[in-house]
């Protein structure tokens, strides 16, 4: 029998490969680069850090966690955290609630929705609150409303400016009514912290809305976005269906609230810190004067 491939010219090793001999076109791994939800232009995510998770082409602000932030707007080694083992519990046995709190926190490595601290913004002391997206995406329950009145009362004692950044879908519902509490127990916080004399400016970013917006986030003396933030108390879609009305085009984004003077100034992430040093330091020359 014969057998098949007998007449091949048998491989030389020493001719080597012609097809292996190209050079392979380059490539980068999928998990190195993102797609810009805006422009669809592809980032290098070591790029895309380097410029604070803002797409250098259009603009659009990526989604940070509350540690990004606090690195980005503190100073180096200054940020003293407070209040961080307090935790959230069922306290109104809501079904599958504690398998939940479970998986925020794993997912977001924190304990629950917001980070609170001291630190030193451009040299100046303050008081920091920073809310955690990637923790049920911010949602305001008992220890959110807790931490966030403790920080406000720490800093009307010692005297110093809040700054606080808010995202959130707001009031935690597995909480029911205890949350909701946390509105007022809050903003009764931040009336007293400004009935001090005390300064508090409140940065919004995407998206801030619920309750966490009919309270402490548009409280402050200063009230910042970031662009396109989306900030609102119900979302656009609830709106249209019950009013039957088509809103108008950036109905609830930043630069929309802007122009109805609902807020101060949209301000880019990369130039955040700088304008916080500034208005940091006008306050401390209006104190002295």
């Amino acid at each position: 029998m014969i057998k098949r491939g007998l007449f091949k010219n048998p491989k030389n090793q020493l001719e080597g490969n012609p097809k292996l001999s190209r050079t392979p076109a380059p490539c980068v791994a999928d998990e190195m680069c993102v797609t810009c939800p805006s422009c669809k232009k592809t980032i290098l995510t070591s790029e895309l850090s380097e410029n604070l998770s803002v797409c250098q082409t259009c603009g659009y602000h990526f989604r940070i966690n509350a540690r990004q932030r606090i690195n980005i707007i503190s100073d180096a080694n200054t940020f003293c955290e407070i209040d961080q083992d307090m935790i959230s519990q069922n306290r109104i046995d809501f079904p599958e609630y504690d398998k939940k709190l479970k998986n925020a926190r794993l997912d977001s490595a924190e304990k629950d929705a917001v980070v609170c601290g001291t630190c030193k913004i451009g040299g100046y002391d303050c008081c920091l609150f920073v809310m955690e997206p990637y923790f049920m995406m911010g949602s305001m329950g008992i220890v959110v409303g807790e931490k966030i009145t403790r920080l406000f009362e720490m800093a009307t004692e010692k005297s110093l400016p809040v700054v606080g950044f808010t995202v959130s879908g707001g009031a935690r519902m597995q909480e029911g009514i205890l949350s909701l509490m946390q509105m007022a127990k809050t903003s009764g916080a931040v009336k007293r912290h400004n009935d001090a004399g005390n300064l508090y400016i409140g940065v919004l970013t995407d998206p801030t809305t619920g309750g966490v917006t009919a309270s402490f986030a548009t409280e402050g003396d200063i009230v910042v976005a970031e662009p396109s933030a989306l900030i609102g108390f119900a979302g656009p879609r609830v709106i249209e269906q019950t009013i039957r009305q088509k809103l108008p085009q950036g109905f609830q984004r930043a630069e929309f609230l802007l122009e109805k003077g609902f807020l101060d100034a949209i301000v880019d992430r990369r130039e955040q810190k700088k304008y916080l040093v500034r208005l940091l330091y006008l306050h401390e020359k209006a104190e002295q004067a």
